[in-house]
């Protein structure tokens, strides 16, 4: 399904000092990169923000006035969808002109450090009304992870300005109050986690080196920074580390797998598939360093030599 994206990022961050919370690290990338990896296949993506670096392109817009709140920033990210402000509430738009907006609105704050791309998937596919809404594991609701109908958020949108003659400092709840909004349930619990204060911050940075998780954040931090974007089959990787180390001497073991990258680019280079181009030099290597250890284990331990 074809959707645009805003992010929230302009808040004030009270309960953090007034600190740049979408630029705060965990995981060694900041909030913001890692709410944007969550939807990188949006059609279009604007952040309601201060422009900063980021670790793929989106459009800029700033809410009216700054510090206006998440209903203002909301308006300004869909005036700004596409690159352009559009017409603002409650005006015509030009006649003739094509909408070319996709039908349905990702809107998430910037401090989400575990929201995935397979919750994101999951507020897309909900069906019926005008949209979904993330439901926390304490039954709340999260009106800035979810998915909205732009057709009805546009409208209520205008009808809000209409009443009230400006959004600044109206709640959300304005909005969703009014909308047909289905709940979903995340499959990953922490997929609601905010960072709104530093013991949530400390919590974040704590649960993502969690034994079960570290190498799973890891490897997508790497993979971030590095600007790749390919499968990782990390036990195959690990068996070969363990297998050089262990048949050959430890620190072949990183030496192994940088030359299997290495020779994985190269074949890719040359039209193969980059997820078989790792697998067989994963297997070349391997079966080498099982050879080797091998070798050593047929010719057991050498004699010692000295003089008499």
């Amino acid at each position: 399904m074809t959707y645009d994206a805003i992010v929230l990022a302009g808040g004030a961050a009270r309960r953090l000092g007034g600190a740049d919370k979408p630029g705060l690290l965990v995981g060694g990338r900041p909030l913001l990169d890692r709410v944007l990896d969550a939807c990188a296949d949006a059609r279009t993506t604007v952040v309601v923000g201060g422009r900063r670096p980021t670790a793929r392109p989106v459009r800029w817009a700033r809410e009216s006035p700054p510090g206006g709140g998440p209903l203002a920033a909301l308006d300004a990210g869909l005036r700004h969808l596409h690159g352009h402000p559009g017409p603002a509430p409650g005006s015509d738009a030009r006649a003739g002109a094509v909408d070319t907006r996709a039908a349905r609105v990702l809107v998430l704050s910037a401090d989400l450090p575990f929201l995935d791309r397979d919750t994101v998937r999951a507020l897309l596919d909900a069906p019926g009304g005008d949209g979904a809404v993330l439901r926390d594991p304490d039954g709340r609701d999260q009106p800035l992870v979810a998915a909205y109908r732009a057709e009805p958020l546009r409208r209520e949108i205008a009808l809000l300005a209409a009443e009230h003659g400006a959004l600044a400092g109206l709640p959300l709840r304005a909005i969703t109050a009014e909308l047909q909004l289905t709940r979903v349930t995340a499959a990953a619990p922490l997929a609601s986690f905010d960072c709104d204060t530093w013991d949530d911050l400390a919590a974040a940075r704590a649960r993502i080196r969690e034994h079960g998780t570290v190498l799973e954040q890891w490897i997508t931090a790497a993979k971030t920074e590095l600007g790749i974007d390919l499968a990782v089959d990390t036990k195959t990787l690990l068996d070969l580390a363990r297998d050089a180390a262990h048949g050959v001497a430890r620190p072949a073991a990183p030496l192994t797998t940088f030359l299997v990258g290495y020779a994985a680019a190269r074949a890719e280079a040359t039209g193969a598939d980059p997820a078989e181009a790792v697998a067989e030099a994963c297997r070349k290597a391997s079966g080498l360093a099982l050879r080797w250890a091998a070798e050593a284990e047929a010719a057991g331990p050498a004699e010692p030599t000295g003089s008499g």
